[in-house]
């Protein structure tokens, strides 16, 4: 193959964009090109070969009738019409493992922030009190993680560095990484949301995960358990957590993601004193370009040699 051009779509934003064109420009043969505007990117979609995006439309697969090869800066892939892209012949690959030590560090934070009661801490300088809490330790907590994969994983191994006991679930149990101290199989999970004081969402958003934890699920928890969720807002039933936390059921939750982001301003998330609440920001690092470059790059060489076998995170 020749060396074709990159199209970035505006979905990336235009600082994202430009710092993902900066770091591709050396190492890919043909241009790396910006699209500015949602025009830009329905003139530039119909010749486009490769397409590095955030969102690809439905509309957008209709368009790009020369598209090859689709790579997502996210790792999760639902938004996607994956049949349709199938169907039309085109390589999807995603930046899996890309987020996972940023994600591990931030559900940490949502970890000892609940363990040494923190946010009490911070309540109380908020209202120039001076009032000691009482803090625990992780060490010795049981973390229990669903879906075990790369973010899973270095969540994981970060838990149990701190001296947790970690627990997790994985559809494929003969590939669960030794970090994990027990395996639970992915359709037993109420027995890891039983066991566990910390529960954390890390796995994707499919037909058989939507609304995973609900009512039931937050009445198998203890009521010192504290959810946190860093994986889709779809995962769990929000109303059923938000009942969760005001009746007690529960003791807390970490939450980044939420089924409407923005969160609605009049959510009672925002008001609830055992709910952390951030906006969709684990994934964050400068590190990013740098780890895009690598996957993207690797596979426009693979592609170019015709071997799709060797294009990393392949989807479809």
């Amino acid at each position: 193959m020749d060396a074709p051009d990159v199209l970035l779509t505006h979905h990336l934003g235009l600082d994202r964009a430009s710092s993902l064109q900066d770091a591709l420009s050396g190492p890919i043969a043909g241009s790396v090109r910006v699209a500015r505007s949602p025009d830009e990117t329905r003139s530039a979609i119909a010749d486009a070969r490769i397409v590095v995006t955030g969102r690809f439309p439905d509309e957008l697969i209709d368009r790009a009738t020369s598209l090859e090869w689709l790579h997502v800066v996210s790792a999760g892939v639902d938004h996607l019409d994956l049949d349709r892209l199938a169907d039309a012949g085109v390589v999807v690959t995603n930046s899996s493992g890309i987020h996972a030590e940023p994600i591990a560090e931030q559900v940490l934070w949502y970890l000892l922030t609940f363990e040494r009661r923190l946010d009490e801490a911070m309540a109380n300088a908020e209202a120039n009190r001076w009032r000691r809490v009482e803090g625990g330790e992780l060490r010795g907590r049981t973390v229990g993680v669903i879906g075990v994969g790369a973010i899973g994983t270095r969540i994981a191994t970060l838990c149990s560095a701190l001296g947790t006991t970690v627990l997790g679930t994985k559809r494929d149990l003969d590939s669960m990484p030794p970090v994990v101290d027990e395996a639970i199989a992915a359709d037993d999970y109420h027995t890891l949301l039983r066991r566990s004081d910390y529960v954390v969402l890390a796995c994707p958003l499919t037909d058989e995960t939507a609304g995973l934890i609900g009512d039931d699920e937050f009445r198998v928890m203890g009521r010192d358990t504290v959810i946190v969720n860093i994986g889709r807002g779809e995962l769990c039933d929000e109303p059923a957590l938000i009942r969760a936390l005001q009746y007690g059921r529960i003791r807390g939750a970490g939450l980044d993601t939420f089924a409407t982001e923005p969160l609605p301003p009049d959510s009672e998330l925002w008001d609830l004193p055992n709910a952390l609440v951030t906006p969709h920001m684990a994934g964050s690092s400068p590190h990013k370009p740098e780890r895009w470059r690598e996957i993207v790059t690797t596979n426009y060489e693979a592609l170019r040699a015709g071997d799709l076998d060797a294009m990393r995170n392949r989807v479809v």
